[in-house]
């Protein structure tokens, strides 16, 4: 995915609410749109270099967007609208080859009193899939959630009953940088969606993860991650 603007730099000072962040930019204190409700806390710290892109739309309180963060000299996309974007991108592309052989993609598929991000179709064949946006990376693993997930996990619910019912089902993890070797889910945040991943997985749902490649021209769905999903003892 391009990012089509010159993007700006700045320095974060502090995250003001959910989606506005306080930054530093040409000496004068601005704020920025912070598209993620995550916590970020590893991201957003005080100092930390940030790119921002210039709100195209007129009369937005906030006049950038907080798109890119430099961590430690390492690109990570804040932008949880992204992976959506990117998985389609890859999808259309045929860059995906666990998902090859599919003729129509739908988006935003409603189905049990959640919203599915995908549903592929073709040739009597049917998958939803599910998309989830990592930036926590520790010691080359990354990991989601980074915050309990209550949404999270009745998406991995309704993934399983599609299975029972006999479709495919899959999530997609999609870790919004480069550093990452593998995914697991994050106990430590979160032991109930760990939980409910591992019974997802038992009852047939796949789980992929994805590195990105990120720089301030482009964000792109790079290489496939080992998955590791043991069993906690």
């Amino acid at each position: 995915m391009e990012i089509k603007a010159e993007l700006k730099e700045a320095v974060f000072l502090t995250r003001d609410n959910r989606f506005r962040a306080t930054v530093e930019l040409d000496g004068r204190p601005v704020w920025a749109y912070l598209p993620n409700s995550g916590r970020l806390e590893e991201l957003l710290r005080p100092g930390r270099r940030v790119l921002l892109r210039p709100a195209a739309a007129p009369g937005r309180k906030t006049a950038y967007d907080l798109l890119l963060v430099d961590l430690e000299g390492v690109l990570v996309s804040a932008d949880a609208r992204l992976p959506n974007l990117l998985v389609e991108e890859a999808l259309r592309e045929g860059r995906l080859p666990p998902f090859a052989g599919y003729e129509a993609i739908r988006r935003e598929v409603e189905r049990g009193g959640v919203r599915l991000d995908f549903a592929l179709e073709g040739d009597g064949r049917h998958c939803l899939i599910e998309v989830k946006s990592v930036t926590l990376v520790r010691e080359g693993v990354a990991l989601f959630p980074d915050a309990p997930t209550l949404r999270g996990r009745r998406h991995l619910e309704e993934l399983r009953r599609a299975v029972a019912e006999g479709k495919r089902a899959a999530i997609i993890f999609v870790v919004q940088r480069e550093d990452a070797l593998a995914f697991a889910p994050h106990d430590e945040a979160d032991p109930a969606f760990g939980r409910a991943l591992r019974r997802a997985v038992e009852e047939g749902v796949e789980v992929h993860a994805y590195a990105c490649r990120v720089s301030r021209r482009e964000v792109r769905l790079d290489r496939p991650l080992e998955v590791r999903i043991a069993h906690l003892h």
